[in-house]
Formats: C-alpha cells, structure tokens, sequence
C-alpha cells in the first residue's frame, strides 16, 4: 500500500494532476471560511448553537458544505446547487425530446447540455440565496431559536441584494473549480469536493463523540460508557464493508456475439463472449437525496406556519427528524425513487436493439422482445434488494440517534447519504489512480480485490 502511494509520484502527469486537485480542493476549503459581509459573528454562533444537533436540513446542508453555512461564509451554499441542477437534468432528460436528442449530438450536444446546467445551477443559487439571507436577517421566522445578539448587522433590502450576489458568486466558483478538477485533476470534481466537505466536518464529530463517552453529564448530552464506543466502532466497520459491498455489487449477464465471416481475407472471427453488468445499487445515492430534499419542504412550511395551528400540531410532531412517521416515510420514499431512478435512467428495450444490431445475445434467450423482458424482470429483482439494503443503510443513523442518544452529527457516519457518497467517491478516484498506475506497469492499491481485477 506504501510503495503505491510512491509510485504515484513517479509519474509526472499523475503528479501533476494530484498536485492540482489538492489544491482546488484547498481553495473551496477557502471559501467556506470567509464570511459574507455583513454578518454578526456572535449572533450567527448563538443561533447555530441554540439550534444545534436537531438533525433537521440545517444540520444537513452544513454537513454537505463542510462547515460553512454555520459560518455563513462565500462557500455556503457550495456545490449542491450544481449537484440539484445535474439531478433535475437527469430526470427531465428522458421526458423531454430536444434534452435527449441533445445528448446524441457529441460534443456539441454535451457542451450545449452543460451550459444549460449552468443556468439552472445560476437560477438555483438565487432561489437559495435569497431564503439564506431572509433566514439570518430573521431567525425566528423559521422556528429557529436565537438570542438578544443580532445576526445581521443592518438587515434590509440591501443585505439580501448584496448576500445573494455573494453567495451565487462563491457557489459558481466552486462548481467552475469541481469542473477544472474534472478535467485536469483525478476524480469527479462536485463529487470530491462534496466529500472532502463531510469528511472536513469528522473531527467535530469525533470530539463530540469523545465528548459524549467520557464528559456527555457536563455537557448535556445522553451519557455513553466505553462499552458503547467499543460496540460503535465495531458497527462503524461493519457498516463501511455493508455500504462497499452494496457499491461494488452486480449480477454479470452473459452475452454472446455471434461468429462473423470477414469478406476481404475470406475468414471469419470466433465467437466472442461478454458480460452485461447490473448494479444492484443502480440508482446511487439519488434516492436518499430525493426523499430527504422531498421531506424537507413540509418541514420548512410548518416553521412558517403558527405553531398553535391545529393542523401544525398535529403534522409537525409526525415528520419532525428522527420520528417513527418521519423514519417510516423517509424508508418508503426511498424504495419507491430507487424504481423510479431505475425506471427512468435503465432501457431494456434499447440495450436489446443495440445487442440485436450487433449481434449479440444472451444465452438461452430469444433477441428482441423476449431479451428486454429478461433484462427488466433481472433489473426488477436485483433493484429490490438493492433498495431494502439502501433504505436500511439509509435509516440506520436516525435509529442510532433515537436508540443510542447519538448526536446526529456522529450517527450520519453510520450509515446514510454521507457514508454512500464517501465510500462511492474513494473507490471512483481509486480506480482512476489504479488505472494510470496499472498503465505504466507499477503496482497498484491492491493485490486483489475488485479493483485489480478489472485488468
């Protein structure tokens, strides 16, 4: 494992392109610490104090931007707006002709496409920076408790222009910097800077944690012994090996391509024989996003709402974070988008036209139609056991948080959006940085494994 982390500075383009992602991921990390003009440090450490550890989309949205929507700062809204306009994209794609067409034209399809998820990233960061900026000008206007010590310094019209600005201009910035890391750097850009952001947040949560076992009566949390850390540590391996093997697993269908006769030397080819791999995880993280962006919305409707509503009293209680209503629909919504994910984005019917026109099949099944109804009968199945596996994964950091007394900034290593994307990007840049390791006969990461043997 050493001598591989060697090698890759034995060859100058992967040096170079090392080099180059760790220090764009340097500059996002910049911009999550600089505050935005305009802004009481003291009142916005009380109000994210006052409201800390709820688990709510607050804690979230914090979480994903690595610490700097608790500091308010250029960074805040970071590359989640890019990540929504992507998703929105995807989705609407195979619904709308000219998007779809679009993706057929090549380069200049996809560079057309692109620049139409810039606009839609542009006009998301707007939408978003104008609630950020009303949530801080006015704290209590959204159920956010606060103190005597004011946020905003002269709040306004000209605050929300000017924090908008800020704000759009810091989340632009950083979808540029995850595209340059893309293209000359090693890995998916939004995605690294996505992960470096959760795992920028860990040492807080290991001194929470550590907070919690031996000091949790003075600082008012619930009280856990080493027994309790012994047994989390042994749950936090077990849960790392459940979420690889839930990202690396697929069922391999055999595919046939039939001999051919070559007409200009009068020979024909042997009969070559493939595999169609099925993630059982197809849909990714994108079901937990869609059912946690979807249950947000009724969440921040009842912060406007009269708490002595009747109907307030009566929902709110039932999808506050953590609740057995929230956790039970939250697992429902999670099943139902990993079929729609699926649905939307796998095509039986095409992938058996593209094996019919180049003449392949699967052994023991008939091209054509009898082909697309074996592919989507074996995508259905291993799409179920794939969404049970996620939804479980999904839910555990709530039961630990609501079983164990956990706060939910430690329960969200356990399991959830946050264990799936870091686990799901390492192995993706691993396999990048194995690939040119590989190229240049050096050793890579791993003896064996799944990622050597894709030699």
């Amino acid at each position: 494992m050493i001598s591989a982390y060697k090698n890759c500075l034995r060859i100058p383009e992967l040096k170079k392109r090392l080099l180059f992602t760790f220090g764009i991921i340097a500059l996002c990390r910049l911009a999550s610490m600089i505050p935005c003009p305009g802004v009481n440090p003291a009142g916005l450490k009380a109000v994210f104090s006052a409201n800390k550890g709820e688990g709510g989309v607050m804690d979230l949205l914090d979480l994903f931007s690595g610490g700097a929507l608790e500091q308010f700062a250029v960074g805040a809204l970071g590359i989640m707006p890019y990540i929504s306009a992507s998703i929105i994209l995807q989705l609407m794609t195979p619904v709308l002709p000219p998007l779809e067409r679009m993706m057929r034209e090549g380069e200049s399809g996809h560079q057309k496409y692109n620049q139409i998820m810039r606009y839609v990233t542009l006009a998301i960061c707007i939408i978003q920076g104008v609630m950020f900026a009303s949530a801080m000008s006015n704290p209590r206007r959204i159920g956010l408790s606060a103190g005597d010590i004011p946020v905003v310094i002269n709040p306004g019209f000209w605050f929300v222009i000017s924090t908008v600005i800020t704000l759009t201009a810091g989340a632009m910035l950083v979808m540029w910097l995850g595209e340059m890391i893309t293209e000359h750097g090693i890995g998916n850009g939004a995605s690294l800077i996505i992960t470096v952001n959760i795992i920028a947040r860990l040492p807080l949560a290991l001194d929470s944690l550590y907070k919690q076992v031996f000091g949790g009566a003075a600082t008012g949390d619930n009280q856990l012994t080493v027994i309790h850390l012994l047994i989390l540590l042994v749950m936090f391996f077990i849960v790392c090996a459940a979420t690889v093997a839930l990202t690396q697993a697929l069922r391999r269908v055999p595919i046939r391509y039939a001999a051919r006769r070559i007409s200009s030397i009068g020979g024909t080819t042997a009969a070559q024989t493939s595999y169609l791999p099925l993630r059982v995880n197809y849909s990714g993280v994108m079901p937990i996003i869609f059912a946690g962006a979807i249950l947000s919305f009724p969440m921040m409707l009842m912060r406007y709402l009269p708490a002595n509503w009747t109907i307030v009293k009566w929902i709110a209680p039932l999808i506050a974070y953590g609740s057995v209503g929230y956790i039970i629909l939250y697992g429902l919504m999670i099943l139902l988008f990993s079929f729609f994910w699926v649905a939307n984005q796998f095509n039986p019917i095409k992938i058996s036209d593209d094996l019919q026109k180049n003449g392949g099949y699967i052994p023991g099944i008939r091209p054509g139609n009898d082909t697309a109804a074996f592919l989507d009968h074996a995508m259905t199945r291993i799409t179920l056991a794939g969404a049970v596996f996620l939804t479980v994964l999904a839910v555990l950091p709530m039961l630990l948080s609501r079983g164990m007394g956990i706060q939910p900034l430690i329960a969200q290593f356990f399991g959830g959006t946050s264990l799936l994307i870091i686990v799901g990007v390492s192995l993706d840049t691993m396999r990048q940085i194995e690939g040119y390791l590989l190229s240049r006969h050096y050793d890579g990461f791993m003896e064996k494994g799944h990622l050597r043997s894709r030699r």
